[in-house]
């Protein structure tokens, strides 16, 4: 499994507010309005869905969490012994209790109760109970597997990570913390009633697992349908939505074409939307999760972000199926998830090929003609090839949801996965781009793939800007895609990408007009306010959160009624923060919001409270140098950063905001040595190479500032900082020669730019 340090969400990441009209009662003699319905539980269905509730209670939804018992925890506890890094971790029983000895919060052996297990196949972790009310999951966990597959044994989730109770990934810290981490995906109605004044949690929920209501939501009101007589005619039959499409009659074949077409549209993606709660890289934004709204409403999707997901959209970090899928034709045509698993056992609705074959004619497509590999074999089989698998926790297989044809091409150009290679270990990218071509002479090799913008959006590639444009502009791109193109084009804003932008952010999709807005906040402010004010009364939350965060900087210039709208997703914000207090990534954004309103108290108590919470989050350290640097204060800010350095002395980002701290206090030579280091510990950060070279040649150093840029620039050879720097330092060294070479290749990579052509007309190229 990766290391993944929780990164600060972006301010509009951890805000939102209830909107909409104001109630004002019913009319006279208007129906009375229904009360709110309530969890009633999984034992209430149970009476009247007796083959539902069959095949939920072998479904892996059933066993998501379960208090821990002789019947549910499948890890050996005669003591067992588990070692790693010196530390010696014994599993027992006792009185008909389970207990670890391990390492605690203080890196010292003690005994820890175990209460509940977590997760069933292929492995099983453990969570242990806390006095504030905190669980916490045990790192190490139990590998459920068949011993011989590997399976029957105690492993740990970081094996070639030493990670001891400083560590930010020890099972002791907030990134292991169930009630914050895991619990909203693994019980019902989960209430996670934190309380900032005391630091506890009082965490509840209906199902101690993933039963009815969590996906049908709350039962009240269907189970008083039901007392009444189960009246067909009342529509709803009391549910506070229908997860199904009864618009649709199914699939069927038509014209001879061997993929399947729906019988009627989707009418919504209400069923994908309410999946994806769970199964999605996501954070949750609004503690008042409403069932059947756009999950936008409540949580921030992570969009196709380097790290999380390769260029191509292939899935890097875990990213769950939400985000995959989205990418899909599949998806375009309108399946949904039930379509391939029975949702209440959660399994297949069919063995290997054939499940596909319910859409795609076997015989067409089960061929030796299509698939090119023997008949049966692993590369006949349809996910083989279309739905690659990854491995995350060290033995948990995850496949691909984005249902894509592999291209291996892409692997040669961009370096991105190919699924030929999970087979062909001996064979390279190359090899398999031939057969490739060979088997499918006219195939996708000759298209061009979004992979190539997001590529270049992300490494500053040749025509990043010009391919980012053509991407989001494309209306036949999934929203997922264009969304991520549009997230990129910050960084290349133009007069050409400036109009694309404004285009999104009146994008039907709401994952288009969040990452427009993102990208507006580039925008002088007069045309922010112009373009992105209307967004803070847009009907999906995250987008108007987003419209907050461009808006912070401009409020003095906002009309009354722009200012009010403002003040309303403010007050959104703050209630977020408020459920979410427990995190420091939390306290950061609430740190950012009230620094950035003027609230200077309050912003040093977030930041200051974030560091108490997790005194390794690098993030608060920095932005409470950031509120000392506003208010002239550079003695604070610098001892800031060097309390962060205190805790984690091998982070870039400390050494070089403290390197810019220093060159404010005008300690030059002090500074140099913490951006040289700030370089040398990310030496593929172009920002860093570049303000170092900065500095080296305000120090004096004409031709060591040329060698940084130089180097950096063969790293990022498309960076218009960059080549636009070693332009100006060649022409002061002197050197016409290497200032044209500068100046053309800045052609070349900005064409028609009036400002690139004029210093190449002023240099004499052409």
């Amino acid at each position: 499994m990766k290391r993944a340090l929780a990164a600060v969400l972006s301010l509009t990441a951890l805000a939102g507010c209830e909107r909409g009209p104001q109630a004002t009662g019913p009319a006279p003699g208007a129906p009375q309005p229904q009360p709110a319905a309530t969890f009633v539980g999984a034992t209430r269905c149970a009476s009247c869905h007796e083959k539902e509730t069959a095949l939920w209670q072998r479904s892996h939804h059933a066993l998501a969490m379960q208090p821990a018992s002789a019947s549910t925890m499948l890890g050996n506890f005669a003591h067992a012994t588990f070692v790693k890094d010196g530390v010696k971790s014994e599993f027992y029983t006792r009185d008909g209790h389970y207990f670890v000895r391990t390492d605690g919060p203080d890196g010292k052996l003690a005994e820890f109760q175990i209460t509940y297990t977590f997760g069933v196949d292929p492995l099983q972790q453990y969570l242990i109970p806390f006095p504030d009310g905190r669980l916490q999951a045990l790192g190490i966990a139990w590998d459920t597997r068949p011993k011989e597959q590997g399976g029957q044994r105690w492993f740990d989730l970081y094996p070639h990570e030493k990670i001891d109770h400083r560590d930010v990934l020890h099972w002791t810290h907030p990134a292991q913390n169930w009630n914050h981490q895991c619990a909203e995906c693994h019980s019902t109605n989960l209430q996670k009633n934190y309380h900032a004044d005391t630091r506890r949690f009082d965490t509840s929920w209906s199902d101690v697992n993933v039963a009815c209501e969590a996906c049908h939501g709350p039962g009240s009101r269907h189970i008083t349908w039901a007392q009444n007589g189960a009246k067909q005619s009342e529509p709803g039959y009391g549910l506070v939505f229908r997860l199904a499409d009864h618009a649709s009659a199914g699939w069927a074949f038509e014209d001879g074409n061997p993929i399947a077409r729906r019988k009627a549209p989707l009418l919504a993606h209400t069923e994908v939307e309410t999946c994806a709660r769970c199964h999605s890289r996501r954070a949750q934004l609004w503690p008042d999760y409403q069932y059947g709204e756009l999950l936008a409403q409540t949580h921030r999707v992570a969009l196709l972000d380097e790290g999380l997901y390769y260029a191509d959209g292939q899935m890097h970090d875990e990213v769950y199926e939400y985000g995959s899928f989205l990418q899909s034709r599949m998806y375009a045509a309108g399946v949904t998830c039930s379509d391939c698993h029975e949702p209440h056992s959660s399994q297949l609705r069919g063995a290997g090929n054939a499940l596909c074959a319910q859409c795609h004619q076997a015989t067409h497509f089960d061929t030796p003609e299509h698939h090119h590999h023997p008949a049966g074999s692993a590369g006949a089989q349809c996910v083989s090839c279309h739905m690659a698998e990854h491995t995350y926790m060290v033995i948990d297989g995850r496949r691909d949801h984005s249902f894509r044809v592999p291209r291996p091409d892409l692997s040669v150009s961009l370096g991105t996965p190919n699924a030929c290679a999970a087979c062909h270990t001996k064979n390279d990218a190359q090899w398999a781009t031939d057969v490739v071509a060979k088997w499918f002479p006219n195939g996708r090799q000759h298209s061009p793939h979004y992979a190539q913008a997001i590529h270049a959006g992300r490494s500053s590639g040749p025509d990043a800007a010009g391919l980012l444009r053509l991407t989001a502009e494309d209306g036949g791109q999934p929203a997922i895609v264009r969304a991520s193109a549009l997230s990129l084009m910050a960084s290349y804003l133009s007069a050409q990408t400036a109009g694309v932008i404004q285009s999104g952010l009146r994008d039907s999709d709401a994952l288009v007009r969040r990452a427009a807005t993102e990208s507006a906040v580039g925008f002088d402010p007069a045309s922010r306010i112009a373009v992105v004010a209307p967004l803070l009364r847009d009907p999906v939350r995250t987008v108007r959160l987003q419209a907050l965060d461009d808006l912070l900087d401009a409020r003095g210039q906002l009309t009354p009624t722009d200012q009010q709208s403002f003040d309303s997703v403010v007050a959104e914000h703050r209630r977020i923060n408020l459920a979410n207090a427990d995190r420091a990534e939390s306290q950061v954004n609430i740190g950012t919001l009230e620094g950035r309103l003027g609230n200077v108290a309050a912003a040093q108590k977030a930041f200051s409270t974030a560091i108490e919470l997790e005194p390794s989050f690098i993030p608060a350290y920095v932005n409470m140098a950031d509120l000392y640097r506003v208010q002239g204060q550079e003695a604070q800010a610098e001892a800031s950063l060097r309390e962060g350095i205190k805790v984690q002395p091998r982070v870039a980002e400390l050494h070089h905001a403290l390197g810019l701290a220093l060159v404010r206090q005008r300690r030059l030579p002090e500074a140099m040595k913490e951006l040289a280091l700030a370089t040398e510990l990310q030496p593929d950060a172009e920002r860093y190479a570049y303000v170092y070279a900065i500095a080296t040649h305000e120090s004096g150093d004409l031709p060591g500032a040329i060698r940084i840029l130089t180097a950096a620039q063969k790293q990022h050879p498309a960076s218009r900082e960059l080549v636009t720097a070693l332009f100006q330092y060649s022409l002061e060294k002197g050197d016409t020669a290497a200032a044209r070479r500068w100046a053309q290749e800045l052609g070349k990579l900005f064409p028609g730019d009036p400002e690139v052509q004029q210093l190449i007309q002023q240099l004499g190229g052409s």
